[in-house]
């Protein structure tokens, strides 16, 4: 039987079967170094796990699909560090489970906004923003003032990225509840928003 490039297309799954051989050896050669790497498994100086707060912040912005019209990846090329600050690096999202890099930007990038604004001007913002931009197609969420967040609901998301190797003590954990007494889902937000990228930005 003639080995050649005509019969393997004419043979489907033979066909089917290199084709992901060729894809699994590539993306282990492109994957697997990446582990050993220290820059993109080790977290930049001063980096530490969410505060309580800023942790159900963060599940409440993948809850209202912020990640959908907005990245936290900034590129480094000039025209995206002119306008955003700073490029992403990996060491950033090492505790982030998972990152919000994201490619969709009908907003502009949030990867640097943390102390870009003040609290009010995000609880405005939230609430209407066409307030604060005028020309921004952004929905409302003035639901997120009114709702109380369940303080007891941080323990179980801390200690599933307790397992995942974050380094939260149990004695945080313990203590998490109490950080959130009487705190709307537009605190936890904004805690998020205010805590993105100001390491990397306060050494610039």
């Amino acid at each position: 039987m003639k080995f050649s490039h005509e019969w393997i297309e004419k043979n489907p799954w033979l066909l089917i079967g290199l084709v992901v051989l060729v894809i699994s050896v590539g993306g282990l050669v492109e994957i697997v170094p990446l582990f050993f790497q220290k820059s993109t498994t080790e977290p930049i100086t001063g980096l530490k796990p969410y505060a309580p707060l800023s942790l159900v912040g963060r599940d409440i912005y993948i809850r209202e699909g912020c990640y959908n019209c907005h990245s936290q990846m900034i590129r480094p090329f000039r025209a995206e560090t002119e306008r955003y600050g700073h490029y992403s690096v990996a060491g950033e999202f090492v505790y982030d489970r998972p990152f919000q890099w994201g490619s969709k930007r009908t907003g502009p990038d949030l990867a640097r906004v943390g102390g870009r604004y003040s609290d009010e001007w995000h609880r405005i913002h939230l609430n209407n923003p066409r307030d604060m931009v005028p020309e921004s197609n952004m929905p409302n969420y003035p639901w997120l003032a009114t709702t109380k967040l369940i303080p007891e609901e941080v323990i179980p998301k801390m200690r599933a990225l307790q397992r995942l190797s974050v380094p939260y003590s149990d004695e945080e954990i313990k203590q998490a509840p109490s950080a959130l007494v009487d705190k709307t889902e537009q605190d936890a937000l904004i805690a998020y928003l205010q805590g993105l990228g100001i390491l990397i930005k306060a050494r610039n």
